[in-house]
């Protein structure tokens, strides 16, 4: 048995044949084999969609909880439990759309986990309607004359906001993406890494269209200089699609350690459990 194949189950796949989410499965096993992570050493939580199904495939710890809630889950897993590798798999619609609020304070929270978005463009497990990244102007299930508003630039957000590390990867680069993640996964604090992942049924475009679109960063390109990154972020919008660390800085302190340090004096997981006389003791000073 290969590294990658410890983390394989017998879960049937429910991904549309061909669709490059299976790529993108393969990069994340190679990823999780690079960091010689162990099934039980790795959490992985997620919401609603396709992405939302990729815990399913993996052999790990996992939460698979409400549309767009994956990261308040993550946050207090991350907090609780620090021996763990705490990853979220999430789609556009999902961290951006529904869990846009919670993707913004995890941003200022800076929860030590990793957050990977399968962007597609547009809600694809609800028959292709618009999603947050959706192009201006896009004709889409619902949208019949077009989406009408700008897309959301989450990276350059990403970025304004400080997070540490922030990334784009492409599923059909299997080995450049398996790189990325392993990357990102090892960054102390939030790492944001989000993979042009094409749906081959509701997308107006082929996977072609993304290849001929995507670019390596440069060789001397700088990930430490926030302009250049955010500089990058808003190529999208252009038709150019670079891949790649687009941002690293040095990590800050991560959520989470303070109550660890002040209160439980280590790992919030492994303290005993409270007794129920305690917890009715609080809820008795919170009656009227």
């Amino acid at each position: 048995m290969s590294d990658a194949e410890r983390f394989q189950t017998d879960a049937e796949i429910q991904w549309c044949p061909g669709c490059p989410n299976f790529s993108l499965l393969k990069a994340f096993r190679s990823a999780l084999a690079r960091l010689d992570l162990a099934p039980h050493r790795l959490c992985l939580v997620s919401g609603i969609g396709q992405a939302a199904k990729l815990p399913h495939y993996v052999r790990c710890n996992f939460f698979n909880g409400l549309h767009g809630r994956a990261l308040p889950v993550a946050t207090a897993v991350a907090a609780a439990n620090p021996e763990l590798t705490t990853v979220v798999v999430t789609g556009e619609g999902d961290c951006y759309g529904e869990g846009g609020n919670h993707f913004l304070h995890a941003l200022r929270r800076n929860p030590n986990l990793t957050v990977v978005v399968h962007d597609n463009r547009i809600y694809a497990l609800t028959k292709g309607q618009g999603s947050p990244t959706t192009p201006l102007g896009e004709r889409r299930s619902i949208q019949f004359p077009g989406v009408e508003v700008e897309p959301l630039n989450p990276l350059g957000i990403a970025v304004v906001q400080g997070c540490t590390f922030v990334a784009r990867g492409f599923a059909p680069e299997v080995e450049h993406l398996a790189d990325l993640l392993a990357q990102a996964m090892e960054h102390p604090g939030l790492s944001v890494v989000d993979v042009i992942q094409p749906c081959i049924t509701w997308d107006p475009h082929p996977v072609s269209w993304y290849k001929e679109r995507v670019y390596r960063l440069e060789d001397d390109y700088d990930p430490t200089d926030p302009q250049a990154a955010l500089a990058k972020t808003r190529e999208w919008g252009e038709g150019r699609l670079p891949i790649g660390v687009l941002f690293r800085a040095d990590p800050k302190p991560v959520f989470g350690r303070r109550f660890r340090e002040e209160i439980a004096g280590g790992p919030l997981a492994a303290l005993p459990p409270v007794a129920v006389e305690a917890i009715e003791e609080v809820l008795e000073r919170m009656r009227p």
